[in-house]
């Protein structure tokens, strides 16, 4: 196929576009635009290649999306999009071939070609995923506007990835403040779940019911703020509490999954507190689950810092799905 690839990571808050040179490509023209400013994501993709590529019809693209993507629809989890279909997006761009997957998916196929400047070790060394049958899983949980979680499994084929909607589960609460906290929680929305405190709408959360537990009223901050703000003890208290049941969650999704090739940690907040995260409780409580604790100590956890690592899952994709369909089709 001739033209360029269109790839693209679409979070509830921005949709983030690039253009790939085919299957050894490096994403270029990178662009993220926000999702509110735009009715759907043909409309968003067809506004980024009006400003990168006027005139220009990829031959393909593969675009990961947060939110379920089944049953022949996807929607995004936290964003005012209506659920759409894959073929109705494909026509609308005009690409003789379109996928669209999960984003944390798309971040899960990006592991493998994840280097050490690419990453940042919160416990053990820096994770380095060996392919192959027989070859052990790894996993990547990262926090955001929403909670991802995914797993990636190798196979004699190739890596598969394993998507699902761990954000949803239940929070794995420790100790006695985190129990109060989540008391507050469900009586303010009858329920509680993982991503209700590990997002950035969940780290405001934390925020504010920490203050309340202390009998003040919490100054509105957002989640930018609350990351920088470290001199506010409820800031601070926030961020060390996030980072602690990001590490109970984690260790849960490393037992589930036999993730011992290593867990990933991803999304936009935690770039911008490794400092925090590294000094905080995340490794001891990843580790804390008797009797299995020399299990997890030996998993690698480490954070990532590449700058766009969807993209670079949907372009493996688009890659394995296209060489499939070469080598599938009549000569």
């Amino acid at each position: 196929m001739s033209g360029p690839w269109l790839v693209a990571d679409v979070g509830g808050t921005n949709a983030r576009f690039a253009l790939v040179d085919g299957p050894d490509g490096v994403p270029g023209n990178v662009e993220s635009l926000p999702t509110r400013d735009h009715a759907g994501l043909a409309e968003a993709a067809l506004a980024y290649l009006e400003r990168h590529a006027p005139g220009v019809r990829p031959s393909a693209a593969c675009l990961a999306v947060a939110g379920p993507v089944a049953n022949g629809r996807f929607r995004l989890t936290n964003a005012g999009w209506p659920s759409e279909t894959p073929e109705a997006v494909r026509e609308r761009l005009g690409v003789p071939h379109l996928e669209i997957l999960n984003d944390f998916e798309a971040l899960a196929l990006a592991l493998p070609r994840l280097g050490p400047d690419d990453l940042i070790a919160v416990g053990g060394p820096i994770p380095a995923p060996a392919g192959g049958a027989g070859a052990p899983p790894v996993a990547v949980v990262g926090p955001g506007t929403g909670l991802g979680v995914a797993g990636l499994v190798p196979t004699r084929d190739g890596w598969v990835p394993l998507p699902g909607e761990g954000g949803q589960v239940d929070i794995p609460v420790a100790t006695d403040r985190e129990v109060a906290v989540m008391r507050l929680l469900r009586a303010e929305r009858g329920e509680a779940n993982a991503e209700h405190v590990l997002s950035g709408a969940g780290l405001v959360r934390l925020h504010r019911l920490l203050a309340a537990l202390d009998g003040v009223e919490a100054e509105p901050l957002d989640p930018a703020r609350i990351c920088v703000q470290r001199d506010d003890p409820h800031c601070a208290e926030a961020l060390r509490m996030f980072c602690a049941l990001l590490g109970s969650l984690a260790g849960n999704v490393a037992l589930t999954l036999g993730a011992r090739g290593g867990v990933y940690l991803g999304g936009g907040i935690l770039p911008r507190i490794a400092d925090v995260l590294g000094a905080s409780a995340f490794r001891s409580r990843f580790e804390a689950k008797p009797p299995v604790e020399d299990y997890l100590r030996a998993i690698p956890t480490a954070l990532i810092v590449h700058s766009g690592p969807a993209l670079v899952g949907a372009t493996v994709r688009l890659a394995q799905s296209l060489s499939a369909h070469e080598f599938l089709e009549p000569a």
